[in-house]
């Protein structure tokens, strides 16, 4: 390939001001449904429905094209069970000792504990990997840039996807995470970014109040 070698853009629908409008607020009505689960169904979901939804999130911008992430997929019970006691060990920590008054305070609203059983409940895990160095083929060592803006944008696009095939997430980064590279073998350069949990809701799901709250469209700055 040379160096600099280009393809026309792809042609984008020619809507007008009205139908763009009417877009852009379809997607925010859809989107607004999104909501963090805490209360996962065991019912199996299709693998296909998750490789279409990293499939996505591969679409994302970062930086040189380098795309440096890796999604480990789990779906093995003693796996889900191993990463569950392993979390919930740091989140034993984190809530007895290691959590800020203030960061206990803001959770609290949320109603979070230690006790994550929607780890091995959910039928899907995926976790997440930024890639200090690597490449688009097996072996490299390229340097990676924008790892972490990178791997943000992917994720938001993975979510957004999962939501749109009518599964619910969650999001979970136990602290520290280094555990999720044995676990999920992965090489020491690799840094687990987070796990997003899959699969649908339970019948009895419930989500706190606290959650609905959004910021005003006044409270984002405008030029004109």
């Amino acid at each position: 390939m040379k160096p600099h070698e280009t393809l026309p853009y792809a042609e984008l629908p020619d809507y007008s001001d009205a139908e763009r409008i009417a877009r852009s607020k379809g997607f925010y009505e859809a989107i607004k449904t999104r909501r963090t689960c805490r209360y996962f169904s065991d019912e199996p979901v299709p693998r296909a429905v998750i490789e279409n939804a990293i499939l996505a999130a591969g679409t994302a911008p970062n930086g040189a094209n380098h795309q440096p992430w890796h999604f480990a997929v789990i779906e093995s019970a003693e796996k889900k069970r191993a990463l569950r006691l392993a979390a919930e060990e740091e989140e034993r920590a984190f809530y007895d000792s290691k959590g800020s008054e203030e960061w206990l305070a803001a959770l609290a609203p949320l109603g979070t504990d230690a006790d994550k059983p929607f780890l091995e409940t959910a039928p899907w895990l995926i976790v997440i990997f930024g890639q200090r160095k690597g490449g688009m083929n097996p072996g490299e060592m390229k340097q990676n840039y924008y790892v972490n803006e990178s791997v943000g944008i992917a994720a938001g696009i993975l979510i957004t996807a999962l939501h749109d095939a009518g599964l619910a997430t969650l999001t979970h980064t136990p602290n520290p995470m280094k555990f999720l590279n044995h676990l999920c073998e992965r090489p020491a350069n690799e840094k687990p970014m987070m796990v997003v949990v899959v699969g649908k809701p339970a019948p009895d799901a419930t989500i706190p109040v606290h959650a609905t709250l959004k910021k005003p469209l006044d409270r984002i700055s405008t030029w004109l």
